[in-house]
């Protein structure tokens, strides 16, 4: 039996969701925004001197919307940023638990994050939160973000679980899944 078959299958199926989210949704939104860019950039303003308006409001909400669907992703391949200065001066044990504190925290501080995005973008129209050009709606794009932050936290709590459970973290390696 390998690897990926020993995990449970929730997590095979979230690594999967991860995986195709992040590079098709986000790749076809990096691809928009690049087509757009250079169109609007290098055809209208240069060429026409007539700029698209409201471009700029479409690269912004697109932006918060590749990184949305980037972050969960990059926390289940370990891509964001942990500082590990002490823990070759650790017990095990020691160097143990306190991943699994902070992991707990972490998970706390997103899952009221996540909350808050929700309720934020439940207020956003009542208050008028809106793009400056196109008045484009901010409320869908916090609950994207919202969606995106509770992936992490669940993410954290799948490493709070396999740590408690006296397992390495187990990465995902999305260069070798097939889909």
């Amino acid at each position: 039996m390998n690897e990926k078959q020993k995990e449970p299958l929730i997590l095979r199926w979230l690594d999967r969701l991860l995986i195709w989210v992040s590079l098709t949704l986000g790749g076809l939104t990096l691809a928009g925004m690049t087509l757009l860019s250079v169109w609007n950039v290098l055809i209208m303003r240069k060429a026409f001197n007539n700029p698209i308006q409201g471009a700029e409001d479409v690269l912004i909400v697109a932006l918060v919307a590749v990184v949305a669907l980037a972050v969960p992703l990059g926390a289940r391949t370990g891509a964001h940023i942990e500082i590990e200065v002490l823990e070759s001066r650790m017990s095990p044990g020691f160097a143990k638990w306190s991943h699994v504190l902070t992991k707990v925290a972490g998970a706390t501080l997103l899952m009221i994050m996540a909350w808050r995005l929700m309720l934020t973008g439940q207020s956003a129209v009542r208050f008028g939160e809106t793009t400056q050009q196109l008045m484009i709606s901010y409320e869908p794009f916090y609950y994207l973000l919202a969606v995106s932050v509770f992936l992490y936290a669940w993410v954290l709590m799948i490493d709070i679980w396999q740590l408690v459970q006296g397992k390495r973290i187990n990465r995902l390696n999305y260069e070798s899944q097939s889909l």
